[in-house]
């Protein structure tokens, strides 16, 4: 991750997310949503999908959570899961048409803070930051907790919880548009998602 390309369609300063490269392992050393950038400024609240469409108003909760934040301006990087019973985020939950109330925001990376960029800063000041401004946020708008554990073992004990998978991230790597090796994930193939995805590539193929 270093520097993002700002993109000028679909419309100006939505910032081209960071996109995790496809691994078959996970290197030494859970969601299941929509990618949705949130960002506040003197204009308001925009949540926004990867094609630069605007969600507020299907997640209402969230845009009001990213709203009653402490600060001028931010702009933070995650995705928006609805989860089931067991507290496990389901695609099928999420994909309802209309306003869904129960929409969290797990927010992953921070790259804008009161107008200071943040994109050239480590991951791990960003998250510290993040963190910081998330403390005692509303239930919809939360941090998503990272772990330094090997990640093997992350990974074998997300597939028991039934998670689609992990992305590890570089320590010390800056925030960059597009796909890098920065980012990994892993996908868990049992998962229902990861099922899903697998059928629908094979029905385009045959």
């Amino acid at each position: 991750m270093v520097l993002l390309r700002e993109r000028t369609r679909p419309g100006p300063g939505i910032i081209e997310p960071c996109l995790p490269s496809s691994a078959k392992a996970p290197p030494s050393g859970p969601h299941d949503g929509f990618r949705i950038l949130a960002r506040r400024n003197d204009a308001g609240v925009q949540l926004l999908t990867r094609a630069g469409n605007d969600f507020s108003r299907r997640f209402p909760f969230i845009a009001m959570a990213v709203k009653s934040l402490p600060v001028r301006s931010c702009f933070i990087d995650g995705e928006a899961i609805v989860c089931d019973k067991s507290g496990l985020a389901v695609f099928e939950l999420i994909r309802r048409h209309g306003t869904i109330a129960s929409a969290i925001h797990c927010a992953f990376d921070l790259l804008e803070l009161d107008g200071r960029d943040l994109r050239r800063e480590p991951i791990e000041k960003r998250k510290e930051l993040l963190a910081e401004l998330l403390a005692g946020s509303q239930v919809n708008l939360v941090f998503n907790e990272c772990f330094e554990e090997d990640g093997a073992i992350v990974y074998r004990e997300a597939c028991k919880l039934g998670c689609e998978g992990i992305v590890s991230k570089r320590l010390g790597s800056s925030y960059r548009s597009g796909r890098f090796g920065h980012w990994i994930e892993v996908k868990n193939p049992e998962a229902p998602a990861v099922k899903r995805e697998a059928e629908e590539d094979w029905g385009r193929r045959n």
